[in-house]
């Protein structure tokens, strides 16, 4: 399930070495190899799994906790999350933990039929709502599905499709029914409660903390170069994807 790196590493080995892919009859993609033992003998990577675990940090230390605010619709948020922070996760998913928060810079009203405005219209509110009902159906592969979405030209048209594929035990009808039910509502009423806890209080979006704190000096690190930014942050033996070099990008907030 972690070290994404580690797997392409040995498929591309496996490729060029003209040994065959693991046979058809592997459902998994390989991010999912080493999820668990059944997985890994279905796809026939036991060994290669055991080297994966042989390499992971030290338990002992807690991850680094990043927590994305953002905003389904916003333009810098849908850049941050495809460029930065999936592709980070992707590589550093064992050092680091993520939340998204879907809410930013919406206000709660004390209307029962339209009870959010979003900075984005209506379809932000819609797409915030599906992506708080995706997170809390899916559990682990809920932040594939959001990247799926994000990366999409149409976020919104994009939620059924991104959940069949990487979730498809999850029916769309229950997420249909989260997003028109109560409980979507109260996802997003608690997603509203923690956003304006945030202290500071966020200005923009998309807004990170790390391990519960915000700082200028890390938002600047995190919009440049976020893998960089959490193998800095990690205290404990940085894994070996951690010394490769950054590579920073342009900055932008709604």
């Amino acid at each position: 399930m972690k070290l994404a790196w580690i797997f392409a590493a040995f498929v591309f080995a496996w490729r060029s070495s003209g040994t065959s892919h693991p046979k058809p009859s592997c459902r998994y993609p390989p991010s999912q190899w080493c999820r668990s033992l059944e997985i890994a003998i279905e796809c026939k990577v036991q060994k290669q799994c055991m080297e994966v675990n042989a390499t992971r940090p030290d338990g002992a230390v807690p991850p680094v906790s990043v927590k994305l605010y953002y905003e389904s619709l916003c333009p810098a948020c849908r850049v941050f999350i495809t460029q930065q922070l999936f592709p980070t996760w992707t590589m550093l998913q064992d050092i680091m933990t993520v939340t998204l928060i879907p809410y930013g810079n919406a206000k709660e009203l004390p209307s029962v039929n339209s009870p959010f405005t979003c900075q984005h219209k209506e379809p932000e509110c819609h797409g915030n709502m599906i992506e708080a009902c995706v997170i809390h159906l899916t559990g682990h592969s809920a932040f594939q599905i959001i990247y799926c979405m994000e990366s999409a030209a149409n976020v919104v048209s994009a939620a059924q499709p991104c959940l069949q594929l990487y979730a498809p035990s999850v029916s769309w009808s229950s997420v249909d029914s989260c997003v028109k039910g109560g409980l979507g509502r109260r996802l997003m009423h608690a997603n509203a409660v923690m956003t304006r806890a945030l202290n500071p209080a966020h200005t923009h979006v998309p807004w990170v903390t790390f391990n519960g704190e915000h700082t200028e000096e890390n938002e600047d690190k995190a919009m440049s170069s976020l893998f960089h930014l959490v193998c800095q942050l990690y205290k404990g033996v940085k894994p070996p994807a951690c010394t490769g070099a950054p590579v920073r990008l342009n900055r932008s907030f709604c």
